[in-house]
């Protein structure tokens, strides 16, 4: 069965804007916990606009379901994340002024410094994924730096479905069909996220060797008007649906 991990950054978005304390983060996750997500993700960003160490660390032991550290491949961050040994480490490209991540990691040029930190962290007994674009090469070399998973870029599936483009959905479909289906053959796990909503998780949750998909925002989003708990349940509802597809 396709995995649901809920991203819950954007609770600490909310919470930071009044720096009041509230909403809690942990009672976030535990609501996401009770209505069957199957992991909490959290992106603790090197300017720490969002999440805190602090939070990670309580997320980290108060959680029943496994933490997914969305990460770079910083110093400091590396090293707080052995300390604090998530169940899985996610590695991201990051850039300071972006809303938010905007595209794969590039690993194929980038080989040398990934795999010591991707060795660091498997040592540590975590799980590590690379946030990738759905590009051949760059699958490969996830493999080749011996990361245990990979996360497919959907943005730019996620774009073409909002504008309703379906010759480039199509094509973009394919992409994360194809790359998923090389991670699998190289003993990768397949995951995938990014602009995943309501209206276009469908045809990705529905690719052969899913795994996990990590879904945050439209999952907040429309929490605003119907709660968490009845958010979380109706994403796992599609995701569900479109494995009996």
């Amino acid at each position: 069965m396709v995995r649901l991990g809920v991203n819950i950054d954007h609770v600490a978005t909310l919470r930071q804007a009044r720096k009041a304390g509230f909403p809690d983060l942990l009672q976030a996750a535990r609501a996401c916990e009770s209505a069957g997500a199957d992991s909490i993700t959290v992106h603790l960003r090197e300017d720490r606009r969002h999440i805190q160490d602090a939070d990670v660390s309580l997320l980290r032991k108060k959680l029943k379901v496994p933490l997914n550290l969305e990460m770079s491949v910083a110093e400091d961050i590396v090293r707080f994340a052995l300390k604090t040994r998530p169940a899985e480490a996610c590695i991201v490209p990051e850039k300071r002024q972006e809303l938010t991540t905007e595209g794969g990691l590039d690993v194929s040029s980038n080989k040398e410094k990934i795999r010591k930190v991707v060795a660091r962290l498997k040592s540590s007994g975590i799980i590590v994924s690379l946030f990738i674009d759905p590009e051949i090469k760059q699958v490969e070399s996830a493999a080749e730096v011996a990361a245990d998973c990979v996360e497919l870029h959907t943005g730019a599936y996620a774009s073409y479905c909002a504008r309703k483009d379906k010759k480039n959905t199509a094509r973009e479909i394919l992409k994360i069909r194809t790359a998923g289906k090389l991670a699998a053959s190289l003993g990768l796990r397949f995951n995938a996220g990014h602009g995943l909503d309501y209206s276009n998780t469908g045809p990705v949750a529905g690719l052969p060797a899913m795994h996990t998909l990590n879904i945050g925002f439209s999952v907040i989003a429309r929490a605003v008007f119907t709660g968490l708990s009845p958010a979380v349940k109706e994403m796992k509802r599609l995701i569900r649906k479109s494995e009996r597809n």
